[in-house]
């Protein structure tokens, strides 16, 4: 069967809507990374004074990670018909959206690695003459990357997959191609559409997870260093059971 057919046939599998379709594809692909990109970086933003608040006056941290949760719960549907009247139908109105699901993950995630700094260190800076602003940017923030990192990660490849729900208010990226092959059952643009959205969270976790692993060097040592003690405990602990030559 030839290429020219297999949009006659709509078949699933077929390259010449590759061929035909490709700026298309492009161009949906480029708004779905935009609004992405847009939404997480937003969120991290928001989330980290909120992170801070909540771990400088503790009696806000409940209130702080309960909004957050509830605000993850409402459908997308509601939220972003709840947000219409001040957004419009705009990419605004699904980036709000999408900031406002990531906060659970990020403001927890950032949480923890402020709470996770050891007090040892933060002591240590404030005896070296370290006021608040540069303890937090030179110290504790730089602790608290792999923890923070980790956050960015899932909040970014959740955020891939919401975005698809942005297609009904005409947002989605790919996700308004998919929305349109379903409703046309064009079978060779929803699977095209679906395949290009998964392949797009895998390479947004395979990019940060690099990042991450550049930015905290220590965490590789670390770890290299206990898989180090382990083998030697474990070799310790053979030669005592094999007992002597």
């Amino acid at each position: 069967m030839s290429e020219q057919s297999c949009l006659v046939a709509n078949d699933w599998v077929c390259g010449e809507y590759l061929r035909t379709r490709s700026q298309e594809l492009v161009d949906a692909t480029l708004q779905h990374v935009g609004i992405t990109a847009a939404a997480v970086g937003i969120g991290v933003a928001v989330a980290l004074p909120l992170a801070l608040l909540a771990r400088r006056y503790r009696r806000l941290a409940g209130p702080i990670l309960g909004v957050t949760t509830v605000l993850y719960t409402i459908p997308s549907l509601a939220m972003f018909s709840l947000l219409l009247p001040l957004f419009g139908l705009s990419a605004a109105l699904v980036v709000t959206g999408l900031v406002l699901y990531s906060l659970t993950i990020l403001v927890r995630n950032v949480l923890a690695g402020l709470r996770a700094v050891p007090e040892e260190a933060v002591e240590a800076a404030r005896g070296m003459g370290y006021g608040p602003v540069r303890l937090l940017w030179e110290v504790e923030l730089p602790l608290a990357l792999p923890a923070l990192l980790a956050g960015v990660r899932i909040a970014t490849v959740s955020t891939i997959a919401l975005t698809t729900v942005g297609a009904i208010v005409d947002y989605g990226g790919l996700g308004t191609l998919i929305l349109d092959g379903l409703d046309s059952t064009f079978k060779a643009q929803v699977l095209t559409a679906s395949v290009l959205c998964v392949l797009l969270a895998v390479a947004a976790d395979l990019l940060l997870l690099g990042v991450q692993r550049l930015l905290t060097p220590w965490t590789r040592t670390r770890r290299a260093g206990r898989a180090r003690v382990r083998a030697t405990a474990e070799k310790a602990e053979a030669e005592k059971v094999a007992g002597p030559a």
